[in-house]
């Protein structure tokens, strides 16, 4: 059988990347600097932070399944996926204000105001990023196309991620005039407007093309069993969780590592001298990440066509891996191999996120060609649930680990502090790296498997027409 084509454009695999456009304005603020907003603008202990981080994303992940389950049972004009970019993107962009608002409040009181408004902005961010992460799925049934429409996605993510990694320090200083609490306050402000746009641009872009079948009872407890007993998808799901687990544990602590352990340093570029702080070397060093990251993600399709999926993926992860565990051997002076290394991990993990994606999209059509049943929301969005997960314990196990060794914000941190920083940054990460890969070895859907199953699902989607046709 002849394998399945169906090209798009490249204005709608460019105005599907604007839902990422958008909701990375939220998910890198959150990843990179809400521990550090928490600990040292909002004015909570690193270990509240990070059970409540815990707490409210665990709810979030539990929540990702049944919003999978609301989204597959939508039926409208626009389809089962696009209309939730246009319904969630207002509250969701206040709501990002109101978490990003340091209340005038007791301790505890301000502990309540950030569960609340830190699990209702997780909420709706579910309601609207499991809608947009399905429409993957949906948009064509052509697996290489997913890959390609995956690689937009991502680097318009990254994209994304570079603006609030380069712009969210100076903007808080911007707006704030000294004041951080109100300048992250509109920071978000002009973030969450930006948002609200891009979300639109994506909805009004994109078309729902793969429907289940046309007389397939929806039944949750037959697509949960479904889902369960989808064993590539059961891996994707455990190599994710130790994937994010691995991002987020550096991540969430690279401000606190820049401004306790790095602190001021001279750069010499092409013989000029630059005095960077705080605000300038964390900037720069994840921005240039970003922006790694984003040529690493524009060589995913050319990744996965030379290797397959899952070799490109464990190539890719396994240099990844050491050049993050270098960084235990830099020193706080030691700035250009800092920059250096950050290069060489973002290009190499930048094309990690867009390959596991596009393999939950091969899971879907794998769990439709054996069950005869499709449930596109519920394979995302469970999945989504795994990221999630691996984001609340990364970031809570930084903010236990911070306060066991003594952190505390704003003063000189003791060097039990420091050492702490340096491993949350490299050999820590690393470790949890090599668990993924490990699991990820158990994947069996490869380039050729997802061929056969592609043309049959599309023989079946054919004569299921040629029936209706005739009836």
């Amino acid at each position: 059988m002849g394998k399945v084509v169906q090209k798009l454009s490249f204005w709608e695999k460019a105005g599907y990347g604007f839902g990422d456009l958008a909701s990375v304005l939220f998910w890198q603020t959150i990843t990179a600097y809400l521990l550090y907003f928490y600990t040292d603008v909002f004015g909570i202990t690193a270990a509240a932070a990070g059970t409540m981080i815990l707490v409210s994303r665990i709810w979030d992940g539990i929540n990702d399944p049944l919003m999978g389950i609301i989204a597959d049972r939508t039926n409208t004009r626009w389809g089962k996926f696009r209309p939730y970019l246009l319904w969630c993107s207002v509250p969701l962009a206040v709501v990002g204000v109101l978490t990003f608002t340091t209340p005038d409040l007791s301790y505890t009181g301000k502990l309540v105001y950030a569960y609340v408004t830190f699990m209702l902005l997780m909420m709706l961010y579910t309601a609207i990023n499991i809608p947009y992460s399905s429409l993957l799925g949906v948009i064509t049934p052509d697996t290489i196309e997913r890959t390609s429409v995956s690689s937009y996605k991502y680097v318009f993510a990254y994209l994304s991620g570079t603006i609030v990694s380069i712009t969210a320090l100076p903007l808080t200083q911007y707006f704030g005039g000294g004041n951080e609490a109100a300048g992250w306050q509109k920071t978000m402000m002009v973030y969450g407007a930006a948002a609200v746009i891009f979300f639109l641009i994506a909805f009004i872009s994109t078309k729902e093309r793969v429907m289940p079948p046309p007389r397939q009872k929806s039944s949750v407890k037959d697509d949960l069993k479904d889902l369960i007993n989808n064993k590539p998808w059961l891996i994707l799901l455990a190599a994710t969780i130790f994937m994010v687990l691995f991002v987020a544990t550096r991540i969430s602590v690279i401000p606190h590592y820049f401004k306790y352990y790095v602190e001021h340093q001279q750069l010499n570029l092409f013989g000029t001298v630059y005095n960077l702080g705080f605000v300038e070397l964390t900037s720069a060093f994840n921005g240039i990440g970003q922006i790694s990251a984003i040529i690493g993600v524009l060589c995913t399709k050319w990744f996965a066509s030379l290797f397959g999926k899952k070799k490109a993926f464990i190539i890719l992860f396994i240099i990844s891996i050491i050049s993050n565990a270098a960084f235990y051997a830099l020193k706080p002076s030691d700035v250009s191999w800092i920059f250096i290394l950050q290069i060489i991990y973002s290009l190499t993990s930048g094309p990690l996120t867009p390959l596991i994606w596009a393999m939950y999209a091969d899971s879907a059509d794998y769990s439709e060609w054996k069950n005869k049943r499709r449930a596109t929301g519920l394979v995302f969005s469970a999945s989504t649930m795994s990221q999630k997960f691996g984001w609340a314990f990364g970031t809570a196990f930084a903010g236990w680990l911070l306060t066991l060794v003594g952190y505390q914000a704003n003063i000189a941190q003791s060097e039990a502090v420091k050492e702490g920083l340096r491993l949350l940054v490299s050999l820590i990460p690393a470790f949890i790296g090599i668990l993924s890969l490990i699991v990820m070895l158990f994947y069996k859907l490869d380039e050729d498997t997802m061929s056969n199953i592609a043309s049959e699902l599309e023989e079946r989607r054919k004569n299921r027409n040629d029936d209706l046709a005739a009836t």
